[in-house]
């Protein structure tokens, strides 16, 4: 078994705590639902946020998850460089699992998907 990383991205429309919970929360289950895999098997997530995105902690809609009440979770402001996308979440979660690299699937959803175009699905 090894630690693999699964990165995941999605964008909101407006910076409100409604919708970044929602996307948040959108992203994770697609992330999990995707890679097949439980909370258990989760070593720790690392959450950014763009700068335009303060209305709340995306944290916040992992904790209250059944089941995920223990993962290690952390927030951070993503780097502001000119011109990159706006509004956006992002998503790394550290799992242990027996997949390659190969196998691990990455979500990018909304307007994300122009982050990563090789890894986005149609």
């Amino acid at each position: 078994m090894s630690v693999r990383g699964i990165r995941g991205a999605i964008t909101v429309d407006v910076n409100e705590e409604q919708p970044i919970l929602s996307a948040t929360r959108e992203l994770l289950h697609t992330i999990v639902a995707s890679n097949g895999i439980e909370p258990e098997d989760i070593a720790s997530v690392f959450i950014t946020v763009t700068g335009d995105l303060d209305a709340t902690f995306p944290a916040r809609a992992i904790r209250v998850m059944p089941g995920w009440e223990l993962v290690p979770l952390m927030c951070a402001v993503e780097v502001p460089v000119k011109g990159s996308l706006a509004m956006c979440i992002r998503l790394l979660v550290s799992v242990n699992t027996d997949k390659s690299q190969k196998e691990i699937e990455h979500v990018y959803l909304g307007g994300a998907k122009a982050l990563r175009p090789d890894l986005s699905k149609a």
